[in-house]
């Protein structure tokens, strides 16, 4: 255990390094940085001070190395659209991009798992084919569509839920929604599939043979040596949730890390998307760390050496 702690930590630092090259490389990719601040006021005394002042005015190995020294103390210059610094701004953004994630997960797992579950136990019948269809249903359907018919329907029409926005929990209801719909088709999806090769294994027909109950059956032995694989596909999400809702935020307004995503692109904010860049590779990380050392518990078999 202590061996792959080690192993997985130096390759998530050696992820994160290539990672601020990456980082590091676009921002330069456009020409000297300068060219964001230069207004038709700026002279030429102004131009050589913020070389000296971000080391612009030296060869980009050593630019790097600045850029570097600083982003590895969560220093990552000023904002160009904010006039503030990005760790600043992501703090105050996280929060509501968690709590949008945690209801979108919540959602999905509501939903793919019963009815994953189900459909499963219920081969070839009726609910089989619903649940089939609303997974098929949820993986075709865009999510930035779905979002707009959602208020259309439930905002503007019916005049149930707010359109736009964060406050009390109805604001919650449609982004939620509209983020875990397609997660929860994909989980369902898997879950079926899953359960189905369990069920037609030889230790579920000995057990069935041994008299055990059908939900001892379904729960303990199909279900749980079922979720290794809707594991780690759950694990990613939530990671995606906190890093990728950016389409959903966008539609609904939301003040989260995936609209500050696009806001930094739309103005070319190399400082926020250096910052982003590096924490949603650091939340992918860390997450995909949880789901390895979650497979232990689940499955007793897994080694983790």
């Amino acid at each position: 255990m202590i061996r792959f702690l080690i192993r997985r930590f130096l390759l998530g630092l050696f992820v994160m390094w290539f990672a601020t090259i990456v980082v590091f490389s676009l921002s330069r990719a456009a020409g000297d940085p300068r060219y964001l601040f230069v207004s038709e006021y700026s002279t030429q005394e102004q131009w050589d001070e913020w070389g000296v002042r971000f080391g612009l005015d030296r060869p980009y190995p050593i630019q790097y190395l600045i850029w570097l020294s600083r982003a590895v103390r969560f220093n990552f210059g000023e904002s160009i659209y904010f006039n503030d610094e990005p760790k600043e701004i992501i703090g105050e953004r996280w929060l509501a991009t968690a709590q949008l994630a945690l209801g979108a997960y919540l959602f999905a797992m509501i939903i793919g798992v019963p009815l994953g579950v189900w459909s499963a136990i219920a081969r070839g019948s009726a609910l089989d084919l619903i649940a089939r269809s609303v997974a098929l249903v949820g993986q075709a359907m865009p999510g930035f569509w779905l979002g707009i018919m959602l208020i259309l329907l439930f905002s503007v029409q019916l005049n149930l839920l707010p359109t736009s926005g964060i406050g009390g929990w109805k604001h919650y209801v449609l982004p939620a929604i509209t983020l875990g719909w397609f997660p929860a088709a994909g989980i369902l999806r898997l879950i079926r599939s899953s359960m189905l090769d369990t069920l037609d294994s030889e230790y579920v027909k000995f057990a069935r043979a041994k008299g055990v109950s059908s939900r001892k059956i379904i729960w303990k032995h199909a279900f749980r040596n079922s979720a290794i694989v809707p594991m780690t596909y759950a694990g990613v999400l939530l990671a995606f949730f906190i890093t990728g809702a950016v389409v959903t935020e966008t539609v609904f307004f939301w003040p989260g890390l995936g609209r500050l995503s696009v806001q930094a692109v739309f103005n070319t904010d190399f400082p926020m998307l250096g910052a982003l860049v590096l924490l949603f590779t650091a939340t992918f990380l860390v997450v995909n760390l949880a789901i390895d050392m979650l497979y232990r518990v689940i499955d007793p078999r897994i080694r983790i050496n």
